[in-house]
C-alpha cells in the first residue's frame, strides 16, 4: 500500500530520483512494461449482435418455430406477418439499448490529454497515456492529475474528488503523511491523489505508483466490465411463461395425434388441425405488446424527467423494495451552506435566502470571513473553495453588502492555509485603517486570540470563553457541522508572515452542511408508506451522513451507521446476515458500494441504487435498477444506469417507482387478457376434435385473431390509468406469478366461457342451415358458416371481456367505461376489423368466412356478452369477501 509508506521507500522501491525523474529510455522500457496509461474496455457489441441478443427469448423461439411451421403448410401472408412481430419487437429493445453500455468509453474521456512531468531533469508536457510508474508529476491548480500518485511535496494541495469519494468539500493533501492503517479509506490518504481528480488550490509534486486499470479508477472500470447484469423480474417471467406455452402447445400436437390415431383419422389433416390448436395456444402478439405497453411507459416516464434506457427496466421499478442512495448531490444539495453562527451573544440559526436579523458582532463575524476568503459568487455562479462560497452567502443572508466591501477593504497582504496551522489570514485596508482578518480552525484560533468581541467591546479572553467556544463547536460537530472560527485585530502598519496571527481578537465560530433537499424527506416518507426502506451509501464521514439521515427520517440511532473500514472486518456471511441493521453506510469505497447492493440482494431485495460520481458507477451496475443524476452525474455513472433523472430530484424516483408499480399492472392486464383469449380459442379447438367435430377455426383466422384483432385491447390496457392507491400497498414479490391475486381464477373462468360460447356458435352456425355439426354430408357453405359465427362469437367475448380485465374486483361502472378511451376506440376498431374481414370479397375467400345475416349478428354479439356480465357477477361476490375481511 502506496500510502502507508515513507517518500524515501516508495522511490526506492520504484527506482526513481525525484530531482530528475526517469530518463526518456527508461520510460520507453516501462511504457513497454506496463502499457498505455488508459482504460481497456469489454468489446462493444454492434447493432447486428445487440439484434440477435433480442432473440433469445422463449416466446420467440416459439414464433420462430410457428413461421417455420406455416411456410410448411404453404400459408406465406401468415409466416411474413409472425416475422414482422418478432423484427418490431427486436427493433424496439435495440433502440433502447443502443445507448447503453457507454460506461467504460466515458471514464476514458475523463483520462485527460497532458501531464506535466519530470524527465531527464527537465520539467515537460506529454499525452496523458505516455505516464508510466516512476514519473515524477507537476501538479497546479486547475490540472487534473493523470494517474494516481504518492505525493512527495505538497504545499497547501487541495484536491476535488466527490466524483471517487462522495466527498463535498475538496480534499487537503499533505506528502509527509503516513497512513500506518491498511484499511484507511480512498477520501482519508491524505498522501496520495487519483486518476481524473482536479487540483482546485495550491502545489504538489508525486510520482507515479499506478497507470491504467491499476488506478483507483481502473479498478471501478473493471468492477464496471467484470458485473454481470442479471435478468429484470418480467423478462424471468416472460421467459417462463414462453417455457410453459411452448411445453403446452407440444403437449397438445401430440396429444391430438394420439386421438387421430384413436379416432383413425387423416394424419395430414391431423398434422394441420394440431398446427391450428398450438397457433391457438400461443399469444403470437405477446411479446411485441409487452414491448409496445413498457415503450408508451417509457415515454410517459421521460415526461416526468425520469429517462429509461432499457425497456424492461419499468417493470423492475415497480418491484424496489430498498433504494440505496448516494448522500452528495442526491440526497443533498452537494452546496456548503452556514446553518448557525456562535459568538458571545449566543448561537443564532441563519435562514438561507432571507434577511436575517444581525448584530454588529454578527455583521463582523461574516465581514470577517469574505475578506479572509478567495472564492468568488456571482449571479448564481460561484467560484473556488464550496466552504468559501457558503462564507460569501453567509454575507449576503447578514445584510453585507460584498460589492461595496470588496471595493473599500483592499487586500495587501495574505498568509496562505496550510494544513499545519489550518489557517489563513489576510491584511486588508479600509478608510485608511489596517485590518487582520483570519480564518480557520476554532481550537488554532484559541490559542493565538488574547482577546474576544462582546456585545461591540474588545475584552480579555479567560477560561471561561474559551469553554464557551469549544462548547459550542462540539456541539455544532455533534450534529455533523463543520466548524470554522474568526478572529481580527487592527494594526498600525503592513505586517507579514507569522506576525499576522499573534494576539488575535475571537469574534465567533459558524457551523455549515450540504443541507438536504427540500422535498426528499417527504418523498423518502412516501415510500416508507410504500413499503420501499431507503438507505445512504457514501464516502463521507460517519457522523456527518448520520446526521443527514436522522434528519431526513432514514435512521434513528448512530448503531445503524457504519463504516467501509468497519465492513471489512466482516465475512462475506457476516454482512449478508447484519446488512438488514444498517441504515448509513458511511466512508465506503466502490467496491465496498458492490458488496453492500450484492449484501441486500441475497435477501431477495429488488435494489435500486443511485448516485452521480465516478465511484457510483460499479453498484449503479450491481443493482437492479441503478439510477444517475442527469444534471451533476458524470457521463460514467449515466452511462453505467438504467435510469437517468433529468431533474436530479429523489422524489422523481418514488414518482417512477409508482409509475413502474401501474406500468406492471397494466401489463399484467394485457398478458391475462391475451391468454384468456388462447384459452378460450384452445378449449374450443380441442373440445370439438375431441368429439369428432370440424374444426371451428382454421389457423389463418387464429392469426388474424391472435396478432390483428387481440393486439388493440392488449396495448390500450397497457395505457389504463394508474391506480391512485398503488403507493399504499407493499411491493410486489419479484417471483409474483402473473397469476397471482386472482388473476388466474379469472383467466380460467372466462377463457372456459369464451371456449363454450364459441363451441356454441360453431353449432348454431350448422343448425341455422338445418344440418348437425356431427353431420358429415354437410355442405361446405354450411361448415363456412359456421366458422363464421365461431370466428365472430370469439372475437366479440374477447372485445367486451377486455373491458372485465381492468380490475379483479371492482366494477366497470366503478371505474367508468370511458375512463379508458385507448380501451372503448380499440373495441370499436376491432368490430370495424371484423366488419372488413366478413364483407370484403377478397378477404372473405382469404379467410374462408361468409358475410352474416341479423340473426347470426345478434346471436354473436349477445353470446360475446356473456363472459364480461358473469364476471361482472362473480366481482359482486369478491367485493362482499374483501368487504367482510377488512370489517
Amino acid at each position: 500500500m502506496w500510502f502507508s509508506k515513507s517518500i524515501e521507500d516508495v522511490l526506492k522501491e520504484i527506482n526513481v530520483d525525484a530531482s530528475s525523474g526517469l530518463s526518456e529510455n527508461e520510460a520507453k522500457v516501462r511504457l513497454e512494461k506496463y502499457g498505455a496509461n488508459q482504460l481497456l474496455s469489454k468489446k462493444k457489441k454492434n447493432i447486428f449482435q445487440l439484434f440477435v441478443a433480442q432473440l433469445q427469448e422463449w416466446l420467440i423461439y416459439i414464433l420462430l418455430a410457428a413461421v417455420v411451421i406455416t411456410l410448411f403448410m404453404g400459408e406465406y401472408i401468415d409466416a411474413i406477418i409472425i416475422l414482422l412481430v418478432i423484427i418490431t419487437n427486436a427493433v424496439l429493445g435495440v433502440i433502447q439499448e443502443v445507448k447503453a453500455g457507454k460506461a467504460i468509453e466515458a471514464l476514458q474521456k475523463m483520462s485527460f490529454p497532458k501531464a506535466l512531468v519530470r524527465r531527464n531533469g527537465e520539467v515537460k508536457e506529454i499525452n496523458s497515456h505516455e505516464v508510466v510508474p516512476g514519473d515524477i508529476l507537476i501538479l497546479d491548480a486547475g490540472r487534473f492529475i493523470s494517474a494516481d500518485i504518492r505525493l512527495i511535496e505538497s504545499a497547501n494541495l487541495q484536491i476535488e474528488e466527490s466524483a471517487l469519494t462522495g466527498e463535498s468539500v475538496p480534499a487537503e493533501k499533505d506528502a509527509s503523511q503516513i497512513h500506518i492503517e491498511l484499511k484507511t479509506s480512498l477520501g482519508d490518504r491524505m498522501n496520495m491523489a487519483f486518476m481524473s481528480t482536479l487540483v482546485t488550490s495550491g502545489r504538489g509534486v508525486g510520482v507515479v505508483v499506478e497507470t491504467g486499470m491499476n488506478t483507483e479508477v481502473g479498478k471501478i472500470a473493471n468492477l464496471i466490465n467484470t458485473e454481470k447484469k442479471e435478468k429484470t423480474p418480467l423478462e424471468i417471467r416472460l421467459d417462463k411463461l414462453g417455457k410453459t406455452l411452448g411445453m403446452f402447445a407440444i403437449g397438445i400436437c401430440v396429444l391430438i395425434f394420439v386421438i387421430a390415431l384413436l379416432q383413425g383419422r387423416d394424419l395430414a389433416e391431423m398434422f394441420i388441425l394440431s398446427v391450428s390448436l398450438a397457433v391457438a395456444a400461443i399469444p403470437e402478439g405477446l411479446a411485441a405488446i409487452v414491448a409496445v405497453v413498457l415503450s408508451i411507459g417509457v415515454t410517459g416516464m421521460s415526461k416526468r424527467k425520469a429517462v429509461i434506457k432499457k425497456l424492461p427496466a419499468v417493470e423492475t421499478l415497480g418491484s424496489v423494495n430498498i433504494i440505496c442512495s448516494d448522500k452528495t448531490g442526491t440526497l443533498t444539495q452537494n452546496k456548503m451552506t452556514v446553518k448557525t453562527y456562535f459568538n458571545l451573544e449566543g448561537e443564532i440559526a441563519v435562514e438561507r435566502n432571507s434577511q436575517n436579523s444581525a448584530t454588529e458582532d454578527a455583521k463582523l463575524l461574516a465581514k470577517a470571513m469574505i475578506l479572509s476568503s478567495d472564492a468568488t459568487y456571482e449571479n448564481g455562479q460561484g467560484t473556488g473553495d464550496p466552504t468559501e462560497i457558503a462564507l460569501l452567502l453567509l454575507g449576503d443572508d447578514l445584510g453585507i453588502d460584498r460589492k461595496k466591501l470588496t471595493v473599500q477593504a483592499i487586500r495587501t497582504s495574505e498568509l496562505s492555509f496550510d494544513s499545519d496551522r489550518k489557517l489563513m489570514s489576510t491584511l486588508c485596508e479600509e478608510n485608511e485603517k489596517l485590518t487582520v482578518y483570519t480564518k480557520g480552525a476554532i481550537g488554532n484560533l484559541i490559542k493565538i486570540s488574547t482577546q474576544v468581541l462582546e456585545n461591540g467591546k474588545v475584552i480579555p479572553m479567560t477560561e471561561a470563553h474559551k469553554k464557551r467556544y469549544l462548547d459550542a463547536t462540539e456541539k455544532m460537530s455533534d450534529s455533523a457541522l463543520r466548524t470554522l472560527g474568526v478572529a481580527y485585530k487592527p494594526v498600525d502598519s503592513i505586517i507579514e508572515g507569522a506576525e499576522m496571527e499573534k494576539d488575535l481578537i475571537l469574534i465567533g465560530l459558524v457551523g455549515m452542511i450540504d443541507p438536504p433537499r427540500a422535498e426528499v424527506k417527504e418523498s423518502i416518507q412516501k415510500a416508507k408508506l410504500a413499503g420501499i426502506t431507503t438507505i445512504m451509501i457514501t464516502g463521507d464521514h460517519k457522523n456527518t451522513a448520520f446526521a443527514i439521515a436522522r434528519e431526513l427520517g432514514m435512521a434513528e440511532s448512530i448503531e445503524q451507521a457504519i463504516t467501509g473500514e468497519e465492513l471489512d472486518d466482516f465475512s462475506d456471511e457476516e454482512l449478508t446476515e447484519k446488512i438488514v441493521n444498517y441504515r448509513v453506510f458511511a466512508r465506503v469505497s466502490p467496491e465496498h458500494k458492490v458488496k453492500i447492493v450484492h449484501a441486500l440482494k441475497s435477501h431477495d431485495n429488488i435494489v435500486s441504487m443511485t448516485g452521480d460520481g465516478v465511484n457510483d458507477a460499479p453498484s449503479l451496475n450491481a443493482a437492479d435498477i441503478g439510477v444517475a443524476m442527469g444534471i451533476t452525474g458524470t457521463d460514467v455513472a449515466k452511462a453505467a444506469s438504467d435510469m437517468i433523472l433529468m431533474d436530479d430530484n429523489f422524489a422523481t424516483i418514488v414518482s417512477a417507482i409508482e409509475q413502474g408499480r401501474n406500468i406492471y399492472s397494466n401489463i399484467k392486464k394485457s398478458v391475462i387478457f391475451l391468454l384468456t383469449c388462447n384459452l378460450g380459442e384452445v378449449i374450443a379447438m380441442f373440445v370439438t376434435l375431441l368429439i369428432g367435430l370440424q374444426a371451428p377455426l382454421i389457423a389463418t383466422q387464429l392469426l388474424w385473431i391472435n396478432l390483428i384483432t387481440d393486439s388493440f385491447p392488449a396495448i390500450a390496457l397497457g395505457m389504463d390509468p394508474g391506480n391512485p392507491d398503488v403507493m399504499k400497498e407493499k411491493p410486489r414479490d419479484a417471483k409474483e406469478s402473473f397469476f397471482a391475486g386472482g388473476a388466474g381464477f379469472h383467466l380460467i373462468l372466462g377463457g372456459m366461457l369464451i371456449g363454450a360460447l364459441t363451441i356454441a356458435a360453431f353449432w348454431f352456425g350448422y343448425y341455422e342451415h338445418g344440418y348437425s355439426p356431427f353431420d358429415n354430408t354437410a355442405p361446405e357453405n354450411t361448415v363456412e358458416n359456421a366458422r363464421t359465427m365461431a370466428f365472430m362469437t370469439l372475437v366479440m367475448c374477447q372485445l367486451f371481456f377486455s373491458l372485465a380485465v381492468r380490475n379483479h374486483s371492482k366494477s366497470i361502472f366503478q371505474i367508468g367505461i370511458f375512463s379508458n378511451k385507448y380501451l372503448v376506440g380499440a373495441i370499436i376498431l376491432g368490430v370495424l376489423l371484423q366488419l372488413i374481414v366478413i364483407s370484403v370479397p377478397f378477404m372473405q375467400r382469404a379467410f374462408h368466412l361468409q358475410m352474416l345475416d341479423l340473426e347470426g349478428w345478434i346471436i354473436a354479439i349477445s353470446l360475446g356478452l356473456i363472459p364480461l356480465l358473469v364476471n361482472e357477477i362473480v366481482k359482486i361476490f369478491i367485493r362482499a369477501r374483501i368487504k367482510r375481511a377488512n370489517v
